[in-house]
C-alpha cells in the first residue's frame, strides 16, 4: 500500500494532537511530514516537503485555512478541510466537490476521508475545485458549483441552471446550453444547498425552477414552460407563491 505524506494545519495545539493520534491509528500509512500553526508556516512547509495532502483547519487568525489556494500558482497536493460545524461552510464544500471533516473529527469519517484521497490521487481538477470553493465562502449566495456524474465532475454556474428534475434518490439538472446531467443527488440536496439563490424555486416535490427561465405560465396552471422545451409541474399549494414571486420580478 502505497504511503501517503501529510502536513496538519491548525491553530490549536490541541487539535493538532488530537489529529496526529487519530491519523497514527488508521490502516492506511501516513508520512506525516510536518505540523503547522498558521497558513505562512504551512506555505513554507509544504514548499520544503511536498506532501500528498495537507489537513487544513478553515478558522484561523490572519488567514482562512481555504487561503491558502492563494500563494500557490499551481496545488500540486490534496486538501481536506478539518472546520468546526458551520452549517453556510459545509455546504461551501459540498457544492464545490471538496472534503472536510467536522470537529470534533472522527476516526471513522478519518478513514473514510483518507481512503479516498488513496484511490483518488488524480490533482487534474484540484484547482478548479479550490477556486470555486473560495468563491463560494467569499459571496453570500452561491455562484458556482461542481456537480458529478459517474467519472465526470462539472463546473457549472448556477445562473445557468434552467430547471432541476428529482426521481427519487437521483436528480437531472438542465442548463441553459441544452446541456443535462443526471446526478446522484436527491432535489432535496440542491433544494438546501442552493437555498440562498433567490431565482431558484421549488414549485413541486420533484421539480426546482429556474424563474428566469421561464418561458410561458398562465396563472393557476399546474404546467410551467421552461425554455429549452422543458415543462415543468406546479403543485397546488405553490401557484400564490409562484404568481406572487413573478409579479415581483415584472416590478
Amino acid at each position: 500500500m502505497k504511503e501517503i505524506t501529510a502536513i496538519l494545519v491548525d491553530d490549536e495545539e490541541r487539535a493538532r494532537n488530537v489529529l496526529r493520534k487519530l491519523l497514527g491509528r488508521l490502516d492506511t500509512p501516513i508520512n506525516l511530514l510536518a505540523e503547522c500553526s498558521d497558513v505562512p508556516e504551512a506555505v513554507e512547509a509544504i514548499n520544503k516537503h511536498q506532501p500528498n495532502v495537507v489537513f487544513l483547519d478553515i478558522q484561523m487568525p490572519n488567514y482562512a485555512g481555504y487561503e491558502l489556494i492563494n500563494f500557490f500558482d499551481e496545488i500540486d497536493f490534496k486538501i481536506i478541510f478539518v472546520t468546526a460545524y458551520d452549517e453556510y461552510a459545509i455546504r461551501a464544500f459540498q457544492l464545490s466537490s471538496v472534503d472536510y471533516l467536522v470537529k470534533p473529527v472522527e476516526r471513522i469519517r478519518l478513514q473514510e476521508a483518507v481512503e479516498k484521497l488513496r484511490h483518488q490521487m488524480d490533482l487534474e481538477r484540484i484547482s478548479v475545485e479550490y477556486n470555486i470553493l473560495m468563491d463560494n465562502m467569499k459571496k453570500e449566495t452561491t455562484q458556482k458549483m461542481i456537480i458529478p456524474e459517474q467519472h465526470k465532475k462539472h463546473v457549472v454556474e448556477v445562473s445557468d441552471i434552467i430547471a432541476i428534475e428529482g426521481f427519487g434518490a437521483y436528480s437531472c439538472v438542465y442548463l441553459s446550453n441544452e446541456r443535462k446531467i443526471t446526478v446522484s443527488k436527491n432535489l432535496k440536496y440542491f433544494e438546501t444547498n442552493l437555498e440562498g439563490s433567490t431565482f431558484l424555486f421549488r414549485t413541486q416535490k420533484s421539480w426546482i425552477v429556474n424563474l428566469n427561465h421561464i418561458s410561458e405560465y398562465a396563472p393557476n396552471h399546474l404546467k410551467l414552460n421552461m425554455v429549452n422545451g422543458i415543462v415543468a409541474k406546479v403543485s397546488k399549494n405553490k401557484v400564490t407563491e409562484l404568481k406572487q414571486l413573478l409579479e415581483d420580478m415584472a416590478l
